[in-house]
C-alpha cells in the first residue's frame, strides 16, 4: 500500500501517511476541560498521519452538548497544552477542530450568560442529551445580529491564536454537521435579509469573514475546513441549489487558498451519497489539500490515492482500533467499536480497546 502509507507534506507538517484521524465527539472534557483521559486517547492514535479532534468550542455560547471541551478560556488553552505534546512525542500531528453548535445546544449544556445563537431564529427540529434533565427538545435560537457577527469571528479567531498557544499544528473550521457555520450556509436554517442572507454568496459571507480572520490570525498553511455536502445531520434537509452552492464554495474556498478542505461523506449512516461529481469539483478546482472521509477501509483509501484525494479521513473504526494504520498495513483483523460508550464519561469504550502489541 505505497501510497496511502506514504508521507505527505501538510503546511509546515510531515505526515507519516496519508490516513486522518476524522473528528469525533467523545464527550469526555468535564466541566468542558481537557484532561489526562482524553491525552491518553489521543497519544494511542498518534500513529494516524494527522488527527483531528473532536469539535471543540470557540466561544462559550458553542458548547451545545455536554461534556465538549472548549478552547476559548486560558485554562482550557493549557490544559490542551499536555494533549498536543503528547501527541507529537509519539511523532504524530494534531489540528484541532473548532466547532460552534449554533442552534445545536440547549441552556443546561451551556456556562452562565451563554446564549443559543444562529442565522435566524428558527429551531432544528429534534432533541438534544443534557446530563441534568435527560433528553430535551432543541429550543428557538436568537437570531444573531450584525454585533453578534462580529463578536463571534473575533472569537473564532481568538481561539484559532489559543490553538497556537496551546501547540497545536493547525486547525479545522467545522462548517458541516449542521452547526453553527454550516447553519449560515444553508438556505433552510438561514432565513435573513441582510448582506448575510439570500445568495449563496450573502450565505457564504459569515464563513468567509471567520476563515479570513483565522488566516490572519494563525496564517493560511495552518487552516482548513469541513463541509458535508448532502449531508442532512442535524435538521438539514436538501434543497434544489445544493449541487450549484457546493460548485460556488469549491471555487470560493480556493480563492482563499487555506491548507486543506474536508468533505465529509455519511451516507454509510443513512444520509444521501455525496454525487461524485462534487468530489471530482473540488479536486478539479481546490487547488490545496482534499481530504475525503466516507466509511472507507483499507482497500478503498489506498484507491482513492492519489487520484481523488490527497489524505483519507477514518472516523468510527479509530475508536475502537487506537493502531488503525498498523492494522490496515498489514491485514490484522480490527476491533469493533461499541456504540453504547460513544458519548458516555470515563475510559469504557475510550481508552480501553487494544492494540496488536
Amino acid at each position: 500500500m505505497s501510497n496511502l502509507f506514504s508521507e505527505y507534506r501538510l503546511g509546515d507538517c510531515t505526515l507519516r501517511n496519508r490516513i486522518v484521524m476524522a473528528p469525533m465527539t467523545r464527550c469526555r472534557a468535564v466541566d468542558n476541560l481537557p484532561n489526562e483521559l482524553m491525552g491518553t486517547y489521543y497519544r494511542q492514535r498518534a500513529s494516524a498521519g494527522l488527527i483531528i479532534t473532536e469539535g471543540t468550542s470557540p466561544s462559550p455560547n458553542g458548547l451545545g452538548y455536554a461534556r465538549i471541551p472548549g478552547i476559548f478560556s486560558s485554562a482550557q488553552t493549557q490544559a490542551w497544552k499536555s494533549i498536543t505534546q503528547a501527541v507529537h512525542d509519539e511523532g504524530g500531528s494534531i489540528f484541532v477542530q473548532l466547532m460552534h453548535c449554533g442552534r445545536i445546544a440547549h441552556p443546561l449544556n451551556l456556562p452562565a450568560g451563554g446564549r443559543i445563537l444562529a442565522p435566524s431564529a428558527i429551531a432544528a427540529k429534534g432533541a438534544i442529551h443534557t446530563d441534568d434533565a435527560g433528553s430535551q427538545p432543541l429550543p428557538v435560537p436568537e437570531a444573531m445580529s450584525k454585533a453578534d457577527i462580529e463578536a463571534t469571528v473575533e472569537e473564532f479567531a481568538q481561539a484559532a491564536h489559543n490553538a497556537m498557544e496551546a501547540g497545536f499544528d493547525g486547525i479545522e473550521l467545522h462548517a458541516a454537521n449542521g452547526y453553527l457555520l454550516e447553519q449560515f450556509l444553508r438556505p433552510t436554517s438561514n432565513q435573513r435579509d441582510d448582506e448575510y442572507g439570500g445568495s449563496i454568496e450573502n450565505r457564504f459571507r459569515f464563513v468567509r469573514e471567520v476563515i479570513e480572520a483565522c488566516v490572519e490570525a494563525i496564517g493560511r498553511h495552518r487552516v482548513g475546513i469541513r463541509l458535508s455536502p448532502f449531508g442532512v445531520t442535524n435538521d438539514m434537509p436538501l434543497y434544489d441549489e445544493m449541487m450549484a452552492d457546493y460548485e460556488y464554495l469549491a471555487d470560493a474556498i480556493d480563492a482563499l487558498n487555506i491548507i486543506y478542505v474536508h468533505l465529509a461523506d455519511h451516507s454509510a449512516m443513512g444520509a444521501p451519497e455525496v454525487p461524485n461529481a462534487i468530489k471530482e469539483e473540488f479536486r478539479d478546482v481546490y487547488c490545496g489539500t482534499l481530504i475525503l472521509g466516507g466509511n472507507y477501509d483499507a482497500e478503498r483509501a489506498e484507491n482513492a490515492i492519489p487520484g481523488k484525494a490527497d489524505l483519507i479521513s477514518v472516523g468510527r473504526a479509530f475508536i475502537a482500533n487506537p493502531d488503525l494504520p498498523e492494522r490496515w498495513r498489514t491485514g490484522a483483523p480490527l476491533n469493533t467499536p461499541d456504540e453504547r460508550t460513544y458519548y458516555t464519561p470515563g475510559e469504557k469504550g475510550y481508552t480501553d480497546y487494544p492494540s496488536l502489541d
